[in-house]
């Protein structure tokens, strides 16, 4: 049976473009048929990586059978897998995030979990000296990755480690980051088709803080005005949003990669308390900037407070 190779719901970059490359590293070097897939539809970076790279986009799935052999990478938490993940026979895991645990797997596994910016650096480091007979495209689809992860190096995750892969796969590739970056962002900025609760779930995930359900989304942009002129609607989408998805609140963070800074929304009481106790911001109106904030997985996720 083929192996499949996944990350997390609502699939970014990086969740698009590790199970393609992890399943060509089992189809031409480990000599296991495998196949990518996503557990949703890509973002509009994701899609932009697979059509400068000339990639197909994988096949979306909503579940997996029983017993089907799956890689997980970018994640190892079970609320953004399939809700039978444990039917499946899990053969590994490659991840960067913590260790959420409920994972359940039918033998021994291998796991690897380092804390770099990116699943594709690890990918790098694991393929080793078998790179030399990657394709081009999937080539272009780690450096997508690492570029997306550490948003050009800016992200507080990005490691040394990152940052030397990401130039040596430029190198190689004759590759200008901040040019081939720009035009990734320039991507990822483009929101302008999608819906306002379809922008709340792009880049999403549930947390729960003191008892509070929270599902925490992350808007990257290089052009935050296109995101913020849309607040009201965006505020006024939250509630549906949260209901539909068993969470007490959406917390909507806009990230502005150039100027290193995210404003958070303030629809409501509840948001107010999140970010003055959080960031220890003093909140005004309907919205605040958070001067540094990058990462949801470094500095908002750890930091929120209810």
């Amino acid at each position: 049976m083929t192996t499949l190779v996944f990350g997390h719901k609502s699939p970014d970059t990086d969740s698009t473009g590790s199970p393609i490359i992890w399943a060509w590293y089992l189809n031409e070097v480990a000599g296991v048929d495998a196949a990518p897939a996503l557990l949703g539809e890509p973002n509009t970076e994701a899609l932009f990586m697979l059509d400068h790279w000339k990639l197909e986009k994988p096949q979306i799935i909503s579940g997996v059978e029983a017993d089907q052999p799956v890689v997980i990478v970018d994640t190892n938490n079970p609320a953004e897998l399939p809700d039978n993940i444990n039917d499946a026979d899990i053969k590994a895991i490659i991840d960067h995030h913590k260790l959420v645990g409920g994972l359940e797997t039918k033998g021994p596994i291998s796991i690897t979990m380092e804390p770099v910016a990116c699943t594709a650096t690890i990918m790098y480091k694991l393929i080793g000296d078998h790179i030399a007979q990657m394709p081009t495209n999937i080539k272009g689809a780690m450096l997508t990755c690492i570029l997306s992860d550490t948003l050009e190096f800016r992200s507080p995750t990005t490691t040394q480690e990152d940052t030397v892969i990401a130039h040596a796969l430029a190198k190689d590739l004759g590759i200008d980051i901040a040019e081939y970056a720009a035009q990734m962002f320039a991507a990822k900025s483009d929101v302008s088709s999608f819906s306002e609760a379809e922008l709340l779930r792009m880049d999403s995930k549930e947390y729960e803080v003191g008892g509070k359900q929270f599902r925490v989304s992350v808007l990257e942009t290089t052009s935050p005005a296109t995101v913020l002129d849309r607040k009201d609607a965006l505020m006024a989408a939250m509630p549906g949003v949260a209901t539909q998805d068993s969470a007490d609140q959406v917390l909507l963070f806009v990230v502005d990669i150039l100027n290193e800074e995210a404003t958070m929304l303030i629809p409501n009481d509840l948001t107010k308390s999140v970010a003055e106790k959080s960031f220890g911001a003093t909140v005004t109106g309907d919205t605040v900037v958070l001067p540094g904030i990058m990462s949801r997985k470094k500095q908002i996720i750890p930091n929120l407070k209810v």
